[in-house]
């Protein structure tokens, strides 16, 4: 299992970020201190992050032929990443979004420009060969489909021995509905504070304890809620928890959670515990907010 993959499969978009001293104001004229273009969405930062921890990953998502397209891959692969699962689509365009930065305080705003762009299919899914990887984690994007690919891992696993079986981890990080159908997959569940509070739970604890019925039996879910740290829930009911560690100056706080969730993969897949990988997302998503993008992340 040693030289086999993580796969993510999920978003690709290119990022403009812009930097500024302050948000600026309705109708103020206001001057960007500086501007870039970086890889981003969820799926494509949390690779970024396992090719820095020095983990063999694999992405997977839909990108449209053009010149954004050719970025983003020349980026993955300067980031070690293999893009070989990517679904060309001739039509659509590759989603972009534009990030304000707040220099004073590291504060991000995001305005999406989400394209006509087809995510990855069941049928795009059907083509992977499964025995390269020994992860597969699942953004949250087009459920129905998703569901599809999660139950074709499935049936892989049950012709495996054990220690051949991928392990699977799904995000839900958006309040569409459809999505919460994704609770019932995964060895690991990670929700998001967003869908935790649009579920009437004030706190990662009260998320756990209120969503931990609809996972699959012997999951654990887990849920991060920014400077409070993260909290994980398995099947022995025991609560885990792991305070935030906070940069000294926060500059950066886009992609924090791609980060968290990477890092804990990360540790999983090196055996560690549940804890000791809280503890380790933890660690690396505050560093990486006190960076702007990767670089030095470890």
């Amino acid at each position: 299992m040693e030289n086999k993959q993580i796969l993510c499969v999920g978003l690709v978009v290119l990022d403009i970020i812009n930097v500024v001293d302050k948000y600026p104001q309705e109708d103020e004229d206001s001057r960007c201190l500086s501007q870039r273009w970086q890889r981003g969405g969820n799926a494509s930062n949390s690779c970024t992050v396992l090719s820095l921890l020095g983990a063999p990953c694999a992405f997977m998502g839909s990108l449209a032929p053009g010149h954004v397209a050719d970025f983003l891959v020349a980026d993955f692969r300067r980031r070690g990443v293999d893009v070989s699962q990517v679904a060309w689509q001739s039509r659509g365009e590759t989603p972009c979004s534009c990030c304000i930065v707040n220099n004073s305080n590291g504060s991000r705003t995001i305005v999406l420009y989400d394209t006509n762009l087809p995510d990855v299919s069941a049928a795009d899914f059907q083509k992977v060969d499964l025995t390269r990887f020994k992860w597969i984690h699942i953004e949250g994007r087009n459920a129905a489909e998703q569901v599809k690919m999660l139950q074709r891992i499935e049936q892989h696993n049950a012709q495996q021995p054990l220690a051949q079986r991928i392990r699977v981890s799904v995000e839900v990080e958006k309040t569409r509905e459809e999505l919460f159908q994704l609770f019932g997959y995964g060895d690991v569940v990670f929700v998001s504070k967003d869908v935790a509070k649009h579920l009437g739970f004030g706190s990662a604890e009260e998320a756990l304890k209120g969503l931990y019925s609809r996972v699959r039996k012997g999951a654990t879910l887990i849920c991060a809620w920014a400077e409070q740290g993260a909290s994980a829930l398995g099947p022995d009911g025991k609560l885990l928890h792991s305070d935030a560690f906070p940069p000294p100056r926060v500059v950066d706080t886009l992609g924090a959670g791609d980060t968290f969730n990477a890092a804990v993969i990360f540790s999983l897949a090196q055996g560690k515990s549940v804890q000791e990988a809280l503890r380790f997302g933890c660690q690396v998503a505050g560093k990486k907010c006190g960076l702007q993008g990767y670089d030095g992340i470890v």
